[in-house]
C-alpha cells in the first residue's frame, strides 16, 4: 500500500510540473477519498502548477486532479470529462439494479475503476461520470448489467434529477466535535463514531482525519466510509442544558 501512495504521489508530481513546464492543462485519473487525502498532503515546490479537484459536480467523491489554470496556460479548458445514462430496455422486466450491479457490469467489460467516477442512481437507472477517453467504449459495449438489457446515452450535463439534493437537518450535540457530529448525524454511540474515526474511515475536505475532538468548519464536507458524507454549515443556538442545534445537509 505504502508502495502504491508513493507511485502515485511520483505521478501526480509529474503531471503538475508537466503543467508548469509546458504550460498547459495536465489531468490525473478519478482519485479515492484516501489518494486525494495523499495529494493534499504533498508539499509542492515552486515548479508546481495550481491544483483543482472535480468530480462532475459539486459534492462529488471521486474527483480527478486538475494542474494548471487560466493564469498560468492563458486560456480556459472543460475538464476531460463525460456523463451516460444508462437505462434499462424495459423497466418492466428489469430486474432491481443497485450501486454495485453497475460497477460489477462495467468491471466486467475490463473497464478500470479508475477511470469512473460516482455512479448516480435514479429510479433503477444510472448516470455515470467517467473520463471522455472511455466513454466511446462504455456506450458501444455496455448493455447488460445482471440479466437487464440495458442503453447507453452520452449526456451534455449531468440531469438535475440525478444529483441528489442533501437533506437540511438540525441535529443535537454535546459539542462541535466531529465524533459528536458523526454521531448525531447517523444515529450511532460516540464510541462508535469514534472507533470508526480511529480506524481511518473519516475524512474532512477529502483528507484523513483520525483526530475525534477534531472541529469542523462551516462548508466543510464529512465523508464516512459505509456511510455516506454530510455538510457541516455551522452551529444554531444553544439549549439550556448547554447542548448545540447545529445544520447539516446529510447526501
Amino acid at each position: 500500500m505504502q508502495d502504491e501512495t508513493e507511485l502515485l504521489k511520483k505521478r501526480l508530481l509529474e503531471l503538475t510540473h508537466r503543467a508548469f513546464s509546458q504550460q498547459r492543462y495536465t489531468y490525473s485519473e478519478f482519485l479515492t477519498l484516501a489518494e486525494q487525502d495523499a495529494l493534499l498532503g504533498m508539499k509542492f515546490d515552486a515548479g508546481a502548477a495550481p491544483l483543482t479537484l472535480l468530480g462532475g459536480y459539486d459534492g462529488a467523491e471521486r474527483q480527478i486532479a486538475r494542474f494548471g489554470d487560466a493564469a498560468l496556460c492563458g486560456y480556459e479548458e472543460a475538464p476531460p470529462l463525460s456523463y451516460i445514462a444508462v437505462t434499462p430496455l424495459s423497466q418492466k422486466f428489469a430486474d432491481a439494479l443497485t450501486h454495485r450491479d453497475f460497477l460489477g457490469a462495467l468491471m466486467a467489460l475490463g473497464v478500470r475503476r479508475s477511470v469512473l467516477g460516482d455512479i448516480l442512481l435514479q429510479d433503477n437507472s444510472a448516470c455515470l461520470v467517467c473520463l471522455e477517453s472511455i466513454s466511446g467504449f462504455i456506450v458501444g459495449e455496455f448493455s447488460q448489467v445482471k440479466r437487464t438489457s440495458v442503453r447507453c446515452q452520452v449526456l451534455d450535463a449531468l440531469p438535475d434529477i440525478a444529483v441528489r439534493e442533501p437533506e437540511a437537518r438540525s441535529v443535537n450535540v454535546a459539542s462541535q466535535r466531529l465524533d459528536a457530529l458523526v454521531a448525531a448525524v447517523y444515529k450511532l454511540s460516540r464510541s462508535e463514531s469514534q472507533a470508526l474515526i480511529v480506524q481511518g474511515k473519516v475524512h474532512v475536505n477529502s483528507r484523513l482525519t483520525e483526530n475525534a475532538s477534531h472541529e469542523p468548519g462551516p462548508g466543510d464536507i464529512v465523508s464516512v466510509r459505509g456511510l455516506g458524507r454530510f455538510v457541516y454549515d455551522g452551529a444554531g443556538r444553544e439549549t439550556k442544558k448547554g447542548r448545540l442545534f447545529v445544520d447539516v445537509r446529510v447526501y
